[in-house]
């Protein structure tokens, strides 16, 4: 069985755009599931609008997306040699032809179309002549499209598609410059790359009746072809800057998990029955270019925030922190002391619930994060006052001898507050304000545990003692 091979293949124009990345994703999913190659070509022929930036962040953003490739990565324009050295052997084969036709007489025939009311699809007066009739002149060399009957494409995704071939015309394969246009490039680099399938936005469907014809005339076996839907936006119409981030690396600095992204953009056009939220392995095993949609997708930040969440939930630790490193510098963040990473990875167990981005994780890990002596919000300064301070410098003494274990605290906490002939809920505020200045935080037996007893009633100490010096 011949080994599937798939490509990404952007133009390095700009960002990777969440649309493209998608794409990406839909072929690493099917390469990945099926013991196959996942290649990477950068379709950098459009030489005045391709910038080494760009394709930096391609590669960024694949590389934060954990899409990673096969082989080196490569340039469509570094291949222009092969591509002319096929265009040739398509002249050669009768396949193609010169074209003398100069852009004014193109335009007199097309005005000329407009006029009679008929096609203005170019129908070169070169494309049967005399070879002893060729001037010394520049020329392009355009491929011989069957001029009768219809091309079918059978599309993984749409179908059965057919096009007249009167519809299409005798397509430039090379310039008069000697510069190979890119529609040839393409079939040239997927042949030449052995890809098996080419899985790509259905705005590529027309372009792939006009390449079909290169690996007809080639004798070449054709590609699988399965064209994806493009993305909305909410309002269903095509995602543009209105509806949000377009570009990958948007949503990275936003703080948005990768495996989260993967997750949403896999559920985005594509369906495994009812499942939303699932694992890597569980989507390169599932992914099948038969369970692509063949509407558009629509974008939702809310359901990706769910996904999110759920993927942090079950992130492993470690790598947790690695991501939120990244996250910090992608978006311009603080640099993390080693103290407070290994505050980060104590209290991973709890700041991941409900945390759908790492924004929200890091707000929930003020606690850890924070300089001492804290600076108290107002609304959990109102929880401070000279009673509850009180109630705290009584407090320090029965922890001192508590065993560290959540069990244990909770037990120490409860008598104390019936001591105080008052509940656990009612020491809960000022506590929350002694441990991490904030009123709304992860709960004050995970934050002990995470703190750890020496911080813990240091912090509770420094509480109390801001109350005395408040009464001096």
């Amino acid at each position: 069985m011949t080994q599937v091979v798939t490509r990404f293949a952007p133009s390095p124009t700009g960002y990777l755009h969440i649309g493209g990345a998608r794409t990406a994703l839909f072929n690493w999913l099917y390469a990945r599931g099926r013991g196959g190659k996942f290649l990477l070509r950068i379709e950098d022929t459009d030489r005045a609008r391709s910038t080494p930036e760009a394709t930096a962040a391609i590669l960024q953003g694949m590389s934060w997306l954990g899409l990673d490739h096969d082989g080196e990565v490569i340039s469509q324009f570094e291949r222009a040699d092969r591509h002319r050295e096929v265009a040739l052997a398509l002249l050669e084969k009768g396949a193609a032809y010169k074209c003398f036709a100069t852009q004014e007489e193109i335009e007199a025939f097309r005005e000329k179309a407009r006029e009679e009311k008929r096609s203005t699809l170019f129908q070169s007066p070169w494309r049967d002549a005399d070879p002893a009739t060729h001037p010394d002149a520049p020329y392009v060399i355009r491929l011989k499209t069957a001029q009768d009957g219809e091309t079918v494409i059978e599309d993984e995704v749409q179908g059965t598609v057919k096009i007249k071939n009167d519809q299409l015309d005798d397509m430039i394969l090379l310039r008069s410059d000697g510069t190979p246009v890119y529609m040839l490039a393409v079939v040239v680099d997927d042949y030449d790359m052995g890809v098996t399938h080419v899985i790509r936005g259905d705005d590529h469907l027309n372009n792939a009746a006009r390449q079909m014809g290169i690996y007809t005339a080639m004798g070449w076996d054709l590609p699988v072809y399965a064209h994806i839907p493009l993305i909305h936006g909410p309002d269903g119409k095509k995602l543009s800057k209105r509806h949000g981030a377009l570009g990958v690396e948007e949503y990275q600095a936003m703080g948005y998990p990768a495996a989260g992204m993967r997750n949403y953009l896999a559920r985005l056009g594509w369906s495994h029955g009812d499942d939303e939220f699932f694992t890597d392995d569980q989507a390169k095993e599932w992914f099948d270019l038969d369970g692509i949609g063949k509407s558009p997708a629509r974008f939702d930040f809310k359901k990706l925030e769910n996904l999110c969440g759920q993927q942090i939930a079950i992130a492993d630790d470690a790598a947790l922190l690695q991501e939120i490193e990244a996250y910090l510098t992608a978006s311009g963040g603080a640099t993390l002391g080693s103290a407070q990473k290994d505050g980060l990875l104590r209290g991973m167990y709890c700041l991941k619930e409900r945390a759908k981005t790492f924004p929200e994780l890091l707000e929930k890990a003020h606690f850890i994060l924070a300089d001492t002596p804290l600076e108290i919000e107002p609304k959990a300064a109102k929880n401070l006052d000279t009673v509850s301070r009180g109630i705290l410098d009584a407090l320090t003494p029965h922890l001192q001898n508590a065993s560290w274990t959540r069990d244990d605290l909770e037990a120490v906490l409860n008598r104390f507050a019936e001591d105080q002939g008052t509940k656990f809920g009612k020491l809960a505020g000022p506590m929350r304000a002694a441990l991490a200045g904030r009123a709304a935080t992860p709960s004050v037996f995970d934050m002990m545990l995470v703190l750890g007893r020496e911080e813990t009633m240091s912090r509770l100490a420094q509480a109390a003692a801001a109350g005395d010096a408040g009464s001096n």
